[in-house]
């Protein structure tokens, strides 16, 4: 008689990250919105002439969110696997990129090449910053994620989300403007840049990344 051997029941789940087409999803859209925000953040934004911040501090939230989205769903060991998967991605991009600015180009797209070359001419303590407040910001998030899951008992989703950005835009905001601009601005005007990133962030957060939180999470929910 011919051996058979039983199905692997979960095969066909879905419920594992890598067969998990909502978790590749949820990952590409992670490390596409803190590309996105690197690359944004070139551009300065004044009001007033008073505060500025850079652009990406306007998308850099709900990279966030999404943080939350996979801690929560899919907990934090594999959230942490993430953020370094994203970290490595950036330095791909700003090696790539800047392999783009070091390679001539022809006379006339001088113009086109000069502009390239601006936007991606990256300024090394910039890069530090950026990198080590992503790295600092994100793992304390997603840390702070579980815990508070667990003691809340898995209640109130909103006290997780904006309470562990609440600790983690510190950890955040507070490297990456000293690193980036520390030295070149005056203690009055750091002091500002830290405190304006680190109320617009958590105010996006709470207005806007969380509810979209909790409507991810839901149909994620749903799904699995």
């Amino acid at each position: 008689m011919e051996n058979k051997v039983a199905e692997n029941p979960f095969k066909n789940r879905g419920l594992e990250p890598n067969n998990n087409t909502s978790f590749i999803v949820v990952t590409a859209l992670f490390v596409t919105l803190y590309v996105v925000s690197n690359i944004m953040a070139v551009k300065v934004i004044g009001l007033w002439n008073l505060f500025y911040f850079d652009a990406g501090t306007i998308t850099f939230p709900f990279a966030y969110m999404l943080g939350d989205v996979l801690t929560e769903i899919w907990g934090y060991k594999t959230a942490r696997k993430v953020i370094f998967t994203t970290f490595l991605c950036n330095i791909v991009v700003v090696i790539c990129t800047q392999i783009g600015v070091w390679l001539p180009s022809p006379d006339y797209l001088d113009v086109t090449a000069q502009a390239y070359n601006t936007m991606f001419s990256y300024v090394p303590r910039i890069v530090l910053a950026s990198l080590t407040g992503f790295l600092l910001g994100e793992l304390s998030n997603a840390w702070l994620m579980e815990k508070i899951k667990k003691w809340t008992a898995g209640k109130r989703l909103w006290v997780r989300t904006i309470g562990s950005s609440a600790v983690a835009y510190v950890f955040d905001s507070l490297p990456f403007v000293l690193i980036a601009f520390a030295g070149t601005v005056s203690a009055r005007d750091l002091m500002l840049m830290i405190a304006f990133q680190y109320v617009s962030k958590l105010l996006i957060e709470a207005v806007f990344g969380t509810p979209m939180a909790y409507a991810v999470i839901s149909a994620l929910r749903k799904r699995l």
